[in-house]
């Protein structure tokens, strides 16, 4: 592949059409990990709590059009906050494209597989314990990923 022929490539995150966006996710479903952010040093620390519409078999969101009205804390990435992407996991595609990265290998647009991200243990059915409607929300601190 020419970077020519790639559009995430050739493509600022805000340039690209709502599928080429869309695309861009990988499936891994590292953003379905609840966070705890310091109040006082802003650093994100990612816990093995997962959202409850989480799909464990596509690694999907079973309620993606409806999921920030059931779930409050759910972020929907725009290409207007790429700036406030620094909670994204360092894999994720749009992080990487922002940083001016290039994407991994099982990545599914580089791969052409859209399983190649569980295949190659990069999705976060690797690292989730507990859904979050199985535990308080003060309990997500127990959680807190090393």
């Amino acid at each position: 592949m020419s970077a020519q022929e790639v559009f995430w490539r050739s493509k600022s995150l805000q340039e690209m059409t709502p599928t080429e966006w869309e695309s861009l996710c990988d499936g891994c479903a590292l953003c379905c990990l609840h966070k705890l952010e310091d109040e006082d040093t802003q650093e994100v620390f990612y816990t093995s709590v997962v959202c409850h519409l989480l799909d464990f078999e596509t690694c999907r969101c079973t309620r993606y059009e409806d999921r920030c009205k059931l779930v409050p804390d759910c972020v929907k990435l725009r290409p207007q906050d790429v700036d406030a992407f620094h909670w994204l996991p360092p894999t994720c595609a749009y992080r990487l494209i922002h940083e001016g990265k290039d994407l991994p290998e099982w990545h599914p647009l580089i791969s052409g597989d859209q399983k190649s991200v569980i295949e190659s243990g990069a999705s976060v059915l690797n690292w989730y314990e507990v859904k979050d409607n199985e535990i308080e929300v003060e309990d997500y601190i127990d959680y807190v990923l090393e």
